[in-house]
């Protein structure tokens, strides 16, 4: 068998490409993917700088918790037709046993944190092995590369579903990212009567209009909209936009917040929720009832991610994309890294 590469990152600063000799064997009702294409996200520059929370990363541990690929090799119990079809999977390692679980609510699962890519080798690899029931298989000849995004777009979905988005409402995303973007695309399929991306960046906003906004708002221009909104989603993560979410939605109105802010963001007021009656809600992973509505409106062209990505990375140049992800830099988008890109 041909050799399997990995990018360790040993600690906060530290990373080196690892070979092994072999792929990794699936047990027991595992798989093993090979990877085609995984992104990187803020969640990933979090690893790499040592800032991510305490209890959420494992050092030393491969990153990678967005991607897809095709199953190499079925495991134990695991039904053989799925090798050679292409996936993409979940992150969160639900137990599948408890209350939560039980419930279809896993990424509240009891039974304590544990993800790919944090705390259990991720893809940016040239294989990845994960239990079989946490796969989404898509259909023959998919793009691959765009599939990539369908993480951050089930957590997108996670949202949507939340928020319960009806024909005809007034629709505000905050944060023309990656997840905003695919917020708007999803959002768009419901018909809002308006749909309002709102960034301070000037490329991002245009993005966002060629992506299904009705408009695109910089923060300045978005606070003489205050009070105007149904639905509000918030994805930027950025200390003041929890806030300023709230502050858009009409009394009465709905706010889903799935940006994660650092610790020291502002607060939301308790007031201005008690006495326009919003209802909030936050979001954090995607439960599988996210994950088959991103998969499926991937499959019926409602979601096109493909648009989102900017660069494209062999495996050994971890270092410069995620240099990228960390740059500020407004041309940058997603970035991924491409196992077979330096074969």
């Amino acid at each position: 068998m041909t050799a399997a590469r990995s990018v360790l990152v040993e600690r906060p600063g530290a990373h080196r490409l690892v070979t092994a000799d072999a792929p990794p064997v699936p047990g027991p009702g595992e798989v093993r993917v090979a990877v085609h294409a995984a992104g990187i996200c803020a969640s990933d520059r979090e690893v790499y700088d040592g800032t991510r929370a305490d209890g959420y990363v494992r050092y030393p541990v491969v990153p990678g918790h967005e991607w897809s690929g095709t199953v190499a090799e079925a495991g134990p119990g695991v039904d053989a037709s799925l090798v050679g079809r292409p996936c993409v999977g979940e992150g969160f390692r639900a137990c599948g046993v408890c209350e939560r679980c039980r419930s279809g609510e896993t990424s509240l699962c009891t039974a304590g944190y544990e993800e790919t890519g944090f705390t259990r080798p991720g893809a940016f690899a040239d294989h990845l092995v994960l239990p079989a029931r946490l796969l989404h298989m898509l259909d023959d000849g998919a793009d691959l590369t765009a599939a990539a995004l369908l993480e951050p777009a089930a957590v997108v979905a996670a949202a949507v579903l939340r928020a319960a988005p009806r024909a005809g409402e007034r629709v505000a995303v905050l944060g023309a990212g990656t997840l905003g973007l695919l917020a708007v695309q999803l959002l768009a399929a419901s018909s809002p009567a308006d749909l309002v991306a709102v960034d301070p960046r000037d490329r991002p906003r245009t993005r966002a209009a060629a992506m299904g906004a009705s408009r695109a708002a910089s923060p300045e221009e978005a606070a003489e909209l205050h009070g105007r909104f149904d639905l509000v989603v918030e994805t930027a993560g950025a200390p003041g936009t929890a806030r300023d979410a709230c502050l858009l939605a009409r009394r009465g109105g709905r706010v889903v917040l799935t940006g994660l802010p650092a610790p020291g963001a502002a607060g939301i007021d308790p007031v201005l929720v008690a006495v326009g009656q919003l209802t909030v809600a936050g979001v954090f992973g995607a439960p599988p009832a996210a994950w088959a509505y991103a998969t499926r409106a991937f499959r019926l062209g409602l979601l096109r991610p493909r648009a989102l990505v900017t660069h494209r990375l062999p495996l050994a140049s971890f270092g410069e994309a995620i240099e990228l992800v960390g740059s500020g830099d407004p041309e940058v988008g997603k970035v991924l890294l491409e196992p077979r890109g330096d074969r």
